[in-house]
């Protein structure tokens, strides 16, 4: 019997009453800040674009545009929700999985409550939870190096367990809605590899392939069973070597929302550890960016891989959030890094380039081919004197959280962010609502408060 069965199984037998109170907590906090990264994303590079091209396929009032307010079929506004979510690298992420869980699947299962309506907090709140086990579930079996962007490709299985919980699939309905999903998979790690803005789309098209797949499950059509373990599921196509028994075991007994962290910065995440170790020196020692001589950085491979690259004239927006010397060169500057880092002005300072070019990554000898941490850093200052950090718990970790001030700055900071002003009293409003988020009988009324 495949794995997927077993998946399908722990997504159709639980209940919101089976969650832990930290499972809701969770599940409230990151709904709330993918909110607010949705809307930032609202202004980020070809979202508008995106918006006008998807109205070319169809119009209708199934679901929104978070702050556009574009009315589009549900799968395209998925799509369009997805590609905000993830487009400025301010999503939350479970690292040790190596997948944003919900930036695929919380804009494909708010188009699926939209159109649906009538959708409560409680069912929203265990759909996610559900969907987040699945998704950070299959991440986590993985053994292999990234070959194919799994924030995508997991994703569209977190999503698709969601919206299939939501459908009230039984296990035979929504392990088709997977296999579905599997047939429409997609996510090249190249769009990484050059910092593409194809990357974000990655996240929307799985987005509304969820949505699609569900509906094609539900309208009773049929796909292979054996999509995870099979000769050419997933694990052999997707991913390589891999072993779930350690997660199908925890299923039902650890909420892996629970496991997911924020980001503090609107960048790669595996930025974040360098940046963390960066910031702890320059606390400590109170250097200035002149002093520098040089910044060393010790880090998994995959670090290396993902956010290694050198920082150079005319990087594309896409690019620098994902090159660790130009964000630590941005933190040394102004003490952190934020959205207007990555305005065309910031990217053209010859100044900031010249900074990052005297920072380099390097790979240690970690085994983990999922690894992001631990990480060490060397700076070394024109003086002669050295200071170094070793970090393994980066902040904005389950072990090491953002309070909830810090979260909801967060969120205040994106509300402001976004194409089109949305009201300060509609911000806060969410904030109430997501924290009240059981007592509401439909969570449309969420989007109301994100559109212009």
């Amino acid at each position: 019997m495949d794995a997927i069965v077993a998946f399908a199984e722990h997504v159709v037998r639980r209940s919101y009453d089976d969650l832990s109170a930290a499972a809701i907590a969770a599940a409230k906090t990151f709904l709330l800040d993918s909110f607010g990264v949705g809307v930032a994303g609202s202004a980020g590079p070809w979202a508008k674009e995106l918006v006008d091209t998807a109205t070319r396929w169809g119009s209708g009032g199934d679901a929104r545009v978070w702050v556009y307010g574009t009315a589009l079929p549900a799968p395209a506004a998925a799509l369009c929700n997805g590609n905000q979510i993830h487009n400025s690298e301010y999503d939350c992420v479970h690292e040790a999985a190596v997948v944003h869980p919900m930036a695929v699947l919380l804009p494909a299962t708010m188009a699926h409550a939209e159109r649906a309506g009538a959708v409560s907090g409680r069912d929203l709140l265990c759909a996610i939870a559900l969907g987040v086990d699945v998704g950070v579930g299959l991440g986590l079996g993985s053994k292999a190096p990234l070959r194919f962007f799994r924030p995508a490709t997991a994703g569209a299985f977190a999503a698709t367990a969601a919206i299939g919980k939501l459908m009230g699939f039984d296990a035979r309905t929504l392990t088709h809605a997977f296999s579905i999903a599997y047939g429409q998979l997609c996510g090249t790690m190249q769009a990484h590899t050059e910092g593409s803005p194809l990357l974000a789309m990655q996240i929307g098209f799985n987005a509304r392939n969820a949505d699609v797949a569900c509906d094609m499950a539900a309208g009773g059509l049929i796909g292979p069973h054996h999509l995870l373990e099979g000769p050419f599921g997933f694990y052999r196509l997707f991913e390589g070597a891999h072993d779930l028994a350690p997660v199908l075991d925890r299923l039902g007994k650890t909420w892996r929302i629970t496991e997911v962290a924020h980001k503090p910065f609107p960048c790669g995440r595996a930025t974040h550890g360098v940046l963390d170790g960066v910031l702890n020196l320059l606390r400590e020692h109170a250097f200035a960016a002149d002093d520098i001589a040089r910044i060393e950085c010790w880090v998994p491979p995959l670090t290396e891989r993902l956010v290694g690259r050198p920082a150079h004239e005319g990087m594309t927006v896409s690019y620098a959030r994902l090159c660790a010397p130009y964000v630590i060169a941005c933190a040394l500057q102004g003490g952190g890094v934020g959205l207007d880092d990555f305005h065309p002005p910031a990217l053209a300072d010859p100044a900031r380039r010249a900074l990052a070019q005297r920072v380099s990554l390097s790979a240690d000898n970690n085994a983990d081919p999922n690894a992001l941490g631990p990480v060490n850093v060397v700076v070394r200052l024109r003086g002669g004197a050295t200071h170094e950090a070793s970090v393994g718990e980066v902040y904005g970790s389950p072990a090491r959280p953002m309070g909830r001030e810090a979260h909801l700055a967060k969120f205040r900071a994106n509300w402001i962010s976004g194409a089109r002003p949305l009201p300060e009293a509609a911000g806060e409003r969410l904030i109430e609502l997501v924290d009240e988020l059981e007592a509401a009988r439909d969570v449309a009324a969420l989007v109301d408060l994100m559109v212009a």
